[in-house]
């Protein structure tokens, strides 16, 4: 409203001033033919001085009335435009702004979106960084804890396993003889439980190796622990290094599961090329489990099902109670787009 009233003013004087000028030099008469001119004369029942001011007053109000809605709306656009750039982020032109104003918001828009951009890549970046560095900090500390089952707990129950083993044989047939093998037993089976243990907790690094080779150190150093027969045929294939890392964790879930659940004598691993495919098939001959009555979830393979999604492959998991089960991950070969990417996350 003040604005209004000063805009009113100021043309009312101005308008005033451009009649008098008027008057001044357009009609030829002296001072006293002027006042009687502005005052003697009659506009509407109004001395022509009062009319003439009220008309310059009333048209003063109205344009600058209509310069300031105008000015408003005009305010007004520019408010929306800022309130979607804000909100929405996004800008269009509009027909009712100047090009000029329409090109300034149009660069603030392209200099936000280009720091929006800056600041979204630094948090990504940022929060890589950490999830690496808590992913590290996780490996050290299942290789700690690893190393220290390994050097006590299982140092000890091979220890026990062992006299246990030798009492038994010096017992007589009597009552004492077979709680020493049920306890041997137990002992047994926490040893496999606990070979389990420190192969799922072995990183899944390959160590700039290739899978193959990664695979078959694994089946080696596994092979001296374990009570059964490991055979194996792989292949060297080529794929990316998210992929090898996930096929090499699978593999140790996998055999992991076999450790604590399957009672096999004998297990198969084999790693092929076929038909643009890359084949992981882990195959035992223990006691397997019926796959629709829900219980294949304690043999932990969820997590085998998982992994080979995120790669984008397929899991096939096939068992029958007393024969055993067969664990097949195929994954596509996409020649040409290999490299190190960094799709594995160790679990």
């Amino acid at each position: 409203m003040k604005v209004i009233i000063g805009r009113t003013i100021l043309l009312t004087l101005t308008f005033s001033m451009i009649v008098a000028v008027f008057f001044y030099l357009f009609i030829d008469v002296s001072i006293a033919d002027y006042q009687r001119l502005l005052l003697d004369t009659e506009a509407a029942d109004m001395p022509l001085l009062v009319w003439l001011f009220t008309t310059i007053f009333v048209m003063s109000l109205g344009i600058a009335s209509w310069i300031s809605l105008h000015s408003r709306m005009k305010e007004n656009i520019i408010i929306g435009k800022l309130q979607d750039l804000y909100a929405k982020q996004q800008f269009t032109s509009s027909n009712k702004m100047k090009k000029q104003t329409n090109r300034s918001i149009e660069q603030l828009y392209e200099v936000l979106e280009a720091q929006r951009n800056s600041l979204r890549k630094i948090t990504d970046e940022r929060v890589e960084t950490q999830d690496k560095i808590i992913q590290e900090r996780i490996v050290q500390e299942r290789q700690r804890l690893a190393r220290e089952l390994h050097d006590s707990v299982s140092q000890q129950l091979f220890a026990a396993s062992m006299l246990l083993s030798a009492l038994a044989e010096q017992a007589e047939e009597g009552p004492i003889r077979k709680p020493l093998l049920q306890v041997e037993r137990m002992v047994q089976q926490a040893q496999l439980e606990m070979r389990a243990l420190l192969l799922h907790l072995r990183p899944a690094a390959l160590h700039n190796q290739t899978l193959a080779k990664g695979l078959e150190e694994l089946l080696s150093e596994l092979q001296e622990k374990v009570m059964f027969d490991i055979t194996h045929r792989l292949e060297d294939i080529e794929l990316s290094k998210g992929a090898e890392d996930h096929l090499f964790r699978i593999a140790q879930e996998t055999l992991s599961n076999t450790l604590r659940h399957a009672k096999a004598t004998e297990v198969e691993i084999l790693l092929i090329e076929r038909d643009g495919l890359a084949i992981l098939r882990v195959q035992d001959n223990g006691v397997g489990f019926k796959q629709h009555d829900g219980k294949g979830g304690s043999y932990g393979l969820q997590n085998v099902k998982e992994r080979a999604i995120e790669i984008g492959g397929s899991c096939k998991i096939v068992s029958v109670p007393s024969q055993g089960t067969i664990v097949e991950v195929k994954l596509p070969i996409l020649k040409g787009e290999l490299g190190d990417d960094s799709s594995a996350v160790g679990r």
